[in-house]
């Protein structure tokens, strides 16, 4: 007889794809602590430690942990066609994408609109994470397609520019900034707090590599507080907590409505690459992510033809 069952799987694979107990416990309608326990005997069944917690409390599998998850993925999606009566042969095909905060909301939602309006019959599951998770979860054969806006080894990944963006500074809307010229960002960044993303974060690590190139060390800012999502940034800057590096794309709702405020970074812009990130290793692509890939090339020719519906400006989707 088996010593662990499917909820636990179930909670496990929930856990490992939220990279967090919390989010897992609400998209299962379960407590947080029957999650918890729920993985701890699992972890106690197999003997092993599933997951581990880093400096900053996220939630990360271990490596026998990644082992476990492609199994139990298997087995979860052979019970779920099982419930269903279908045949794997027959089975809607499931793209499965993971990509940073800025690609993740303002770059693959509207092109999963429109693949899907083309292929009808595909699911999807999109994972939000900083850069350095979409190169792990790569490596690991999680996924087969990623979307980050940092190059991080040439030699295993292959990158391919998808879009460009550029970083701004971003202050609260008061009156002190509002006299502030438009290309003064960089003062203001240096003298002011500051509130940044995390260090693995494509952000950060562009902020830093600019900040280098100007003979400033990073470590010479007054930073406050890092946080995770540029939703939570937007709000602590709106808040007066600090000034901040941001995407001007994650930025833009905010900037329209007057809750925050944008400078230039000196006197030239501060561009950066999202990129389609993949393994270098001759992985066979799935039927949906060749399928996928099709779609992305003939997108990006379109936008480089000028064919997009709507003038956009520089580093507008």
């Amino acid at each position: 007889m088996l010593d662990f069952n499917l909820k636990q799987l179930e909670v496990f694979a929930a856990v490992a794809e939220y990279s967090s107990f919390t989010n897992a416990a609400e998209a299962l309608y379960l407590s947080q602590s029957t999650v918890s326990a729920h993985i701890k005997n699992l972890e106690d069944t197999l003997n092993v430690t599933l997951f581990q917690r880093d400096s900053h409390k996220k939630i990360e599998l271990t490596e026998e942990g990644r082992r476990v998850y492609g199994t139990v993925k298997e087995i979860l999606d052979r019970c779920k066609m099982l419930q269903s009566g279908a045949k794997q042969e027959n089975a809607p095909p499931v793209l499965t994408v993971a990509a940073s905060s800025v690609p993740a909301q303002y770059l693959l939602p509207g092109l999963l609109a429109a693949f899907s309006r083309e292929n009808p019959g595909f699911r999807y599951f999109l994972r939000r994470c900083d850069s350095l998770k979409v190169h792990e979860m790569l490596l690991s054969g999680e996924i087969q397609l990623g979307f980050a806006g940092l190059k991080m080894d040439e030699e295993q990944f292959s990158y391919c520019p998808v879009l460009r963006d550029r970083l701004v500074l971003i202050t609260e809307n008061s009156p002190r900034f509002r006299t502030a010229a438009a290309d003064s960002g960089d003062r203001l960044f240096l003298q002011e707090p500051v509130v940044l993303r995390e260090e693995s974060s494509g952000t950060w690590q562009m902020t830093a590599a600019w900040l280098r190139s100007k003979e400033i060390l990073p470590e010479s800012l007054h930073i406050v507080a890092r946080m995770e999502t540029p939703e939570a940034i937007c709000r602590a800057v709106a808040q007066g907590m600090g000034v901040s590096v941001m995407s001007s794309l994650a930025a833009e709702e905010d900037v329209t409505v007057g809750r925050l405020l944008q400078f230039e970074l000196g006197t030239e812009y501060l561009w950066r690459q999202i990129y389609a990130v993949r393994l270098k290793n001759g992985t066979k692509r799935s039927p949906a992510v060749k399928r996928f890939d099709s779609f992305l090339e003939k997108w990006m020719e379109k936008r480089k033809s000028g064919g997009g519906n709507r003038k956009r400006e520089p580093g507008r989707l």
